[in-house]
């Protein structure tokens, strides 16, 4: 995934730079950078890896290194960025949120015009610079957004630093959200809202879907209006938002909890207490507590102070071990107890099957798990929110596979709620992970609990309906 935060302030705006790009590092876990612009010493740039450290303590000992008015930070899961870019429109950084499905093609067909590709991370092209030489392509920074759109396929929002102000662009689709923040003589750009209060900048309004707009101490310039069509990601409330964090005006707790106790109303399952899995599954667990009407127990934990909450990393032995040493489950609330754990996913399914066995030999005596969101039956080519490379890492792919000896066979068939060949592959996955039952919050409920149309919000891996939008926006 990623997040990212821009200021521009009448006065030295460093200090909200470093901490408002600090709260979107839940976002993000290999790499984090920093551009400012002063009028007299121009751009300051600085990237490091965060796979050993976390930002403040990367960032902080050179933050007097940095000097002006405007600045954007980006807390990135893919290459090093900000780019600093010296093109025909100007001197300016850029930073993206962005999965670029065919980044290849594009990096051939901008070979081809004889351009070339400098930034290279792990001999892997570097997707936001592909992105500035697609804008430097425009005759104005409005047009070479406008070709990153039209060329892109999958996702890409941006913030770019000029020498005249902060360019906003949210992605044509507005699958990933840019929220405005305003203070007296500063704005600010972000990927989450709650990067905004502790710095005192009260929530403006959201960047639409495709809307550009140009950031500058004295006020806003709309660049460019937002597109008609919307498909904000789902998962933004499910699982990779902060919880006090609000997109399209929803708070990300509030659907969170108005989504468990939607569940807890229809379920009757038979449990003692329930338990929120850290931390995307407690809100969910707290409004199951409600709906339900049994006591909500803490029966296990994260181990805060040295693991705090990160994107899976890649390699399979080391998930497996991440895994198991930050949560910790609480024996003596689990002994003679049945359970019923809310968490906001499941992918592949080891972490929770390994979860269910140490409940069990802790002594629980039944395992329920309810899940915030629909089975994934179809991979994301929009967001990067999990390590999968390949579809066939969901644990529903490799039950369809199983039962169908196609991984893609009927796959309408086993996201439509309640279908028998649904209910046949949520039976096997409790069966896999060794759960007493297992259930799963039907797309209508989800949809409930967010509160917008079902057509502006992206549900495309449970259901795989999206492609439908992406044609009718012309992407």
């Amino acid at each position: 995934m990623g997040g990212f935060f821009g200021t521009i302030a009448v006065k030295d705006c460093v200090n909200d730079l470093f901490y408002g790009t600090d709260y979107n590092s839940h976002l993000g876990t290999k790499r984090a950078g920093m551009a400012t612009f002063d009028k007299e010493k121009g751009f300051s740039r600085s990237i490091h890896s965060l796979e050993r450290d976390y930002f403040r303590s990367r960032f902080e000992n050179e933050l007097d290194s940095f000097t002006g008015c405007s600045g954007i930070g980006i807390i990135s899961d893919t290459d090093p960025q900000p780019i600093l870019i010296n093109s025909h429109l100007g001197r300016y950084a850029v930073v993206t949120v962005a999965k670029i499905n065919n980044l290849r093609e594009i990096a051939a067909e901008l070979l081809d015009k004889r351009m070339h590709l400098s930034e290279m991370s792990a001999n892997n092209i570097n997707q936001t610079e592909l992105v500035a030489l697609l804008i430097n392509m425009g005759d104005t920074f409005v047009d070479g957004i406008n070709l990153v759109y039209q060329k892109v396929k999958g996702s890409c929002s941006m913030l770019i630093l000029t020498e005249d102000g902060i360019i906003a662009a949210r992605d044509a689709l507005g699958r990933t959200p840019i929220i405005i923040g305003q203070k007296e003589g500063a704005y600010a750009a972000t990927s989450e809202s709650t990067s905004l209060p502790n710095l005192e900048y009260q929530v403006l309004r959201d960047v639409g879907p495709g809307e550009i707009v140009r950031l500058r101490a004295e006020g806003i310039e709309v660049l460019q209006k937002p597109f008609e069509h919307e498909q904000i990601c789902s998962f933004l409330w499910v699982y990779y938002g902060f919880p006090a964090s609000d997109y399209e005006g929803v708070n990300t707790e509030y659907v969170r909890e108005h989504l468990g106790k939607m569940i807890g109303k229809e379920d009757d399952t038979m449990a003692d207490c329930v338990c929120g899995i850290p931390d995307s599954g407690v809100g969910t667990a707290l409004g199951y507590a409600e709906g339900r009407q049994i006591p909500y127990q803490r029966a296990v934990l994260k181990y805060t102070p040295t693991w705090p909450r990160s994107f899976t990393p890649g390699n399979q032995s080391r998930r497996n071990l991440v895994a198991k040493m930050k949560l910790i489950p609480n024996k003596a609330l689990l002994k003679g107890q049945r359970v019923v754990f809310c968490d906001d996913s499941i992918v592949r399914g080891t972490q929770l099957r390994d979860n269910v066995r140490t409940f069990f030999e802790y002594g629980a005596k039944e395992v329920h798990a309810r899940i915030s969101c629909p089975p994934l039956v179809y991979g994301c080519p929009f967001i990067g929110f999990t390590a999968s490379k390949s579809d066939l890492e969901l644990i529903t792919r490799r039950i369809i596979q199983d039962f169908e000896g196609d991984p893609n066979k009927n796959l309408d068939k086993y996201a439509q709620t309640d279908s028998p060949e649904y209910n046949r592959m949520v039976e096997e996955i409790g069966r896999r992970l060794g759960l007493s039952s297992v259930k799963f919050s039907k797309i209508e409920t989800l949809i409930e609990a967010i509160g917008m149309p079902k057509c502006k919000v992206c549900t495309h891996c449970f259901d795989g309906t999206s492609y439908f939008f992406e044609k009718k926006s012309g992407k």
